[in-house]
Order: C-alpha cells, then sequence, then structure tokens
C-alpha cells in the first residue's frame, strides 16, 4: 500500500502501529514532493511516502487503522497491486494475521 503523510514521524508512527497489529509486514519510509488539486488550488507539500507490505486480506484493517491515526483528512491509501518472488511472499503472509 501506498500511503502519503505530512511528516516523518506520523508515517513512523503508523507503521510501527501496523507491524504491531500484524497487519503488514514491512515498511519503507521515504520524502516527496507533491502536488495536488485541493481546494481548487494547486497544493506543493513535502511529504513521507509510507509504502506499507501487506497481503491483499489485510487492506481493509490497514485502511482502516491509517484513517483513524492519520491528521489528513482524506488520507491516501492506495493498494498498488504487484508480484514478488516466492519466498518473499510466502515470508510476508507468515508475518501478518489472516
Amino acid at each position: 500500500m501506498y500511503i502519503t503523510n505530512h511528516a516523518e514521524k506520523e508515517a513512523r508512527r503508523i507503521a510501527r502501529r501496523l507491524l504491531k497489529k500484524r497487519l503488514i509486514a514491512c515498511a519503507n519510509i521515504f520524502p516527496i514532493q507533491s502536488l495536488c488539486l485541493w481546494a481548487k488550488k494547486i497544493a506543493k507539500e513535502k511529504e513521507f511516502v509510507l509504502i506499507a507490505k501487506t497481503t491483499n486480506s489485510c487492506f481493509e484493517g490497514v485502511k482502516n487503522e491509517v484513517e483513524k491515526e492519520h491528521s489528513y483528512s482524506i488520507p491516501c491509501t492506495v493498494r498498488v497491486p504487484v508480484s514478488s518472488n516466492k519466498k518473499y511472499f510466502e515470508w510476508l503472509e507468515s508475518e501478518v494475521e489472516k
């Protein structure tokens, strides 16, 4: 999942919460610059992307937790379909709650 955050601290906090609840197996966080339409204007923001590695069955749980914890009124929680090598996916599945 691809989740944008206003600050690195928020991204880390959300990642830790998702890991503790075993909704994700791994998280990557990195800084980005975003341009988006907000309130009919173009907004330029510095944000931090949280890539939360999980399974399809955990998507709703991750989305619900992010909506509870996120500072944005409309948080970005995007499911990005991917494929991986078999051993990595087996590890990922073994780390998240089913």
